[in-house]
């Protein structure tokens, strides 16, 4: 299987229970900074859907996307984006 499949699969596994934290660490390193370093519109949705797939947002998970949104910064996002992370960030008290 692909990797992306492979950390989808590990997603859907963390729905019965447990921190996505590992996979949207994976997740970011694997398809949004080794592929552009850019976070796209797409890629925000799987981090998104991540870190709610046991429908909560939990502190490790908060602390990756943290530094993933930042970084993410770093490299340059769209206003559109920006947006949407800001609002991610204020629903889950995202530091």
């Amino acid at each position: 299987p692909s990797v992306i499949g492979s950390i989808r699969a590990r997603g859907a596994a963390m729905s019965q229970g447990g921190s996505g934290w590992n996979a949207i660490m994976q997740y970011s390193f694997l398809r949004v900074f080794a592929n552009d370093g850019v976070l796209d519109r797409a890629e925000l949705a799987m981090l998104e859907r991540l870190a709610l797939s046991d429908g909560q947002v939990d502190d490790r998970e908060r602390g990756v996307l943290s530094k993933v949104f930042e970084r993410a910064s770093q490299a340059g996002v769209d206003a559109g984006i920006r947006d949407e992370i800001a609002a991610f960030k204020a629903r889950h008290g995202i530091p």
